[in-house]
């Protein structure tokens, strides 16, 4: 058993002065004020100086980190992306592939389902193919097809139950019949890389699509007189919008206008990062797409299209405090409990609560991270 005491901890709606006791990698009690002896009693008390403790960071759009990726579906290449990105205090994340080939796509997904059976990834998320050219930022076009249910349920039984999440436009022909067939699967429907007016995407949600990808990124953008999927998207209380956080994919003014109009019991933050993050400037690849990272910005080569990310949840975390201005506890909810919400898993993960797992993260005053626990063990 260990008790965490004297520190901050970052609940849904406040910050409590404390302590928490861990037992058998589960959160068992949380308590205000000093530690008395009968509360310690037998512990291994730490004692955390008034630090800050956040719930683990739970990242529902990620494709890769450390120079690895996903997309091959190897064991290898998969545990290096969790590695990185678990030091960097994400302790729950989906597996991102891109459009690849059906049967390139199938082999990655069967090997990523052995994973999340071992409960290395919380599942596997589709971003394609089933996307509109027009939209495809940095995927590659002629991979694209439209929604195929036969190519969808192939991939459903490849993913023996681990498929949690797929991108799609929905305008596409079959669009909605996918969208349909997702939620009989129990796979979250996500709207992305989308030409779809605002009366289409709303037919997606009524459907039972209910996240926004990347909102305003690889999407029709706002109009005064279309509002297109971000207007539809940020209208609908039942969607959760996801939002790249790093100043490069949107600007610090639009994320501050996102909270506003969706508030943080709806905005998810995710990093999108793919193979470079935590590297160099150089070059890499996203799914068969090369990718130039110049100054920590990813673009396809020789152009201008953003291929992913570099940041980690902690940095998307830390700029939503610092630069946005939320206060920390809608920050830690952005970036736990709303994608663990929207990915089904908040009754495991996402907050610090009787109960869920034991997954934290500890900050210091600067909220960079000082410690990471996964179930009770320190990382």
């Amino acid at each position: 058993m260990t008790v965490l005491a004297n520190a901050r901890f970052v609940l849904p709606n406040a910050v409590q002065q404390g302590w928490l006791r861990i037992d058998g990698g589960r959160i068992a009690e949380l308590g205000t004020g000093a530690l008395s002896a009968s509360e310690n009693d037998g512990a291994d008390v730490v004692d955390l100086g008034g630090r800050y403790v956040v719930p683990g960071f739970v990242d529902m759009h990620v494709h890769g980190g450390a120079g690895s990726s996903y997309q091959s579906g190897r064991a290898e290449d998969a545990r290096k992306v969790v590695e990185f990105h678990r030091a960097h205090g994400t302790t729950t994340l989906t597996a991102g592939l891109v459009t690849g080939s059906a049967d390139d796509m199938l082999n990655a997904v069967s090997g990523l389902a052995e994973l999340a059976s071992d409960g290395l990834i919380a599942g596997v998320h589709l971003e394609g193919p089933f996307i509109e050219v027009g939209r495809c930022g940095a995927h590659e076009p002629s991979l694209l097809r439209a929604p195929d249910l036969a190519e969808f349920r192939r991939l459903i039984k490849a993913g023996g139950g681990h498929v949690r999440m797929i991108t799609l436009a929905p305008e596409l022909p079959g669009g909605l019949d996918l969208v349909r067939a997702a939620v009989d699967e129990g796979v979250v429907a996500a709207v992305g890389h989308t030409d779809g007016t605002a009366a289409q995407v709303r037919e997606a949600f009524d459907a039972g699509a209910r996240v926004a990808t990347h909102l305003f990124n690889a999407m029709r953008p706002l109009h005064h007189r279309e509002g297109g999927p971000i207007v539809a998207a940020l209208n609908d209380p039942r969607v959760t919008v996801e939002l790249i956080n790093d100043g490069v994919h949107i600007d610090t003014e639009v994320a501050r206008l996102t909270f506003t109009a969706a508030g943080a019991d709806r905005v998810a933050l995710i990093t999108d990062a793919m193979a470079a993050a935590g590297m160099g400037d150089g070059s890499y690849t996203l799914g068969v797409m090369d990718v130039e990272v110049k100054d920590g910005r990813a673009l396809l080569a020789g152009g201008t299209s953003i291929a992913g990310s570099t940041i980690t949840m902690a940095d998307g975390f830390r700029r939503a405090v610092e630069i946005v201005g939320l206060p920390i506890e809608d920050a830690a909810r952005s970036a736990s409990l709303i994608p663990a919400r929207a990915l089904g898993l908040d009754d495991r993960v996402g907050s610090l609560a009787p109960g869920k797992q034991a997954d934290l993260v500890v900050l210091g005053d600067d909220l960079e991270i000082e410690k990471v626990m996964k179930d009770g063990r320190w990382s």
